[in-house]
């Protein structure tokens, strides 16, 4: 006899859940930690799940997922819970499906260059333990000394380097994955020219809304030859932007070219002294790698299209020590904006390059309107905004207000020709302005793939897409309906 109210096919799960996962762990009824597992990097989206499942195993994501499916119970899966989207907030009276304790490397092929691992290593572990053969993993998020690869997986993250080296998604050879009825696949293999259908390529970003990934192929780069790092003030931001759009109109595809403004640059500078100007309205670090020869080429067309563009300074790293502490400064920006304000917000939408003097423009007009400050950080390559709207949340009105700020950005950022987000995913941030940048078509077909993979609609409900809001509800951030949370509506 089926169990058909809400709250019993809960108790069910509760019941049964914990003799499915003898090595792993279940959180059951422990409010402080189940609390913890609530919200990911984006904390102003949060909801208690009724269970955490700590996997160990592929088995035990399988088995987790698969009762889940019976009883029409929806799931998360979640990694190290760094990302910035509120993607891994878990859905209304659901699981957690947490593959943090999944840290296995399965192999390191040196021939082929292909690592085998867990979602639950640590991005940085990859390159750490591949370099003892001369090898390293390319994506680099801000985050990857704690980031977990099935993070990395399911929102397609980038990095520094991405100008050069691409995304998660040029590094993935394969992935197995545990679909939402509870089946195991590997989509994908490793060859990159795998016949049939690429399912692997929708997997990767489809932040857990196809299913939970239990192992991963990457493949390794060799280390390049030589590597230099400089870092060019300028008196503007225009300035700035016009030496990034002169290096790539030159032909020059450096591995990265990250832009810090006067703000972010003020925020590294407190948080690790990474030897950044005070008195420079911006920043760049470019970094050109390769054999020793073309490097020492093109590292000096590099600082012509600097000096040209009126840099004031051009400071060189002379060491791998100076080089690790300048991107120490970079990768610490998020971090560091605390010293400024206790609460930001981390946007992230993409624009043509040629437009990042005219966006960061209107992005100090649509702040000084409301009365908020704006510290820019970015992947000045790629068209890749990271604005950290600045704001107290303790006052409704600034809270608010930076909500309302950081949506107009990431539309502003689709109105010139750009898109809502480079690589920190949809989640439930943007999932509203999904419908800037695709039409009803277009999310129609998005959906008949999502459905395609979950028919029940119970892997990660509620993100990515936008939601009709339901009659009552208040206006604001969304937030569940009194019918959702008693079980007798669904968002989808």
């Amino acid at each position: 006899m089926p169990i058909a109210s809400l709250s019993d096919r809960i108790a069910e799960f509760k019941r049964r859940v914990v003799e499915l996962v003898p090595h792993g762990e279940c959180i059951v009824g422990d409010a402080p930690a189940l609390s913890s597992y609530g919200a990911d990097g984006l904390i102003r989206f949060r909801q208690t799940p009724e269970v955490v499942v700590l996997a160990k195993s592929t088995e035990e994501v399988r088995a987790v997922v698969s009762l889940c499916a019976e009883l029409g119970i929806p799931f998360v899966g979640r990694g190290s819970g760094t990302g910035l989207s509120g993607g891994a907030v878990p859905p209304a009276h659901g699981v957690v499906i947490a593959a943090s304790a999944m840290k296995g490397i399965v192999e390191i092929d040196p021939v082929d260059r292909i690592a085998v691992v867990e979602p639950g290593v640590a991005n940085l572990v990859v390159s750490e333990r591949s370099a003892p053969l001369g090898l390293y993993y390319a994506p680099d998020p801000s985050s990857q000394s704690v980031c977990s690869i099935g993070g990395n997986v399911a929102e397609n993250s980038g990095g520094a380097h991405c100008l050069k080296y691409g995304f998660t998604t040029n590094h993935v050879l394969a992935v197995e994955v545990v679909l939402p009825d509870g089946s195991v696949e590997v989509l994908g293999g490793e060859s990159p020219f795998e016949p049939g259908l690429d399912l692997r390529s929708s997997f990767v970003g489809s932040e857990g809304t196809l299913g939970i990934v239990t192992k991963v192929w990457l493949r390794l780069l060799s280390r390049p030859e030589a590597v230099r790092t400089l870092v060019a003030d300028f008196d503007s931001v225009e300035s700035a932007g016009a030496a990034v759009s002169a290096i790539i109109a030159a032909g020059i595809v450096p591995a990265a070219i990250e832009m810090m403004d006067a703000l972010a640059i003020e925020a590294c500078e407190k948080a690790v002294a990474a030897g950044y100007s005070l008195d420079a309205a911006a920043a760049l670090i470019v970094e050109v790698d390769g054999s020793q020869e073309e490097v020492d080429a093109l590292y000096e067309e590099v600082k012509t299209a600097c000096i040209t563009c009126g840099t004031t300074k051009i400071r060189e790293a002379a060491d791998q020590a100076e080089r690790s502490r300048i991107w120490l400064g970079r990768k610490a920006a998020f971090a560091a904006a605390g010293r400024l304000a206790p609460a930001y917000i981390v946007q992230d939408g993409v624009v043509p390059r040629t437009a990042l003097s005219s966006i960061l423009g209107r992005i100090q007009e649509l702040a000084n309107q409301v009365g908020l400050r704006v510290a820019n950080v970015f992947h000045a390559g790629d068209g890749n905004l990271h604005p950290l709207v600045l704001y107290n949340p303790d006052s409704t009105q600034e809270s608010e207000a930076a909500e309302k700020l950081a949506t107009e950005i990431v539309e502003l950022c689709v109105e010139i020709g750009g898109s809502i987000t480079g690589e920190h995913g949809v989640g439930l941030e943007k999932a509203c302005s999904m419908a800037a940048m695709f039409d009803d078509g277009d999310l129609e077909a998005m959906q008949r793939l999502r459905v395609a993979f979950d028919s029940q609609g119970i892997a990660n409900p509620g993100k990515v897409f936008p939601t009709p809001r339901l009659c009552g509800d208040a206006p604001g951030r969304y937030r569940a309906h009194a019918l959702e949370l008693s079980g007798e509506a669904v968002r989808f």
